[in-house]
């Protein structure tokens, strides 16, 4: 199963998947399945939009668990 950190560093921030859907421009549905793990392989610019909205970088929320 694919795992990431969005959810850790989201919840950090007190942000629902709507607001970060707000900040990044991609829809809660999308977000809350790269979170799950039921989808994979996000894009340079989706992993960069949701970098920049939790003020962290890509390697922290994608590579390093």
């Amino acid at each position: 199963m694919y795992k990431n950190n969005i959810k850790k560093y989201r919840k950090n921030q007190n942000l629902t998947l709507e607001d970060l859907a707000t900040r990044t421009g991609l829809t809660p549905g999308y977000l809350c399945h790269l979170e799950c793990g039921t989808r994979s392989n996000p894009s340079f610019k989706a992993m960069n939009k949701i970098a920049v909205a939790l003020n962290t970088n890509i390697f922290d929320i994608f590579i390093n668990e």
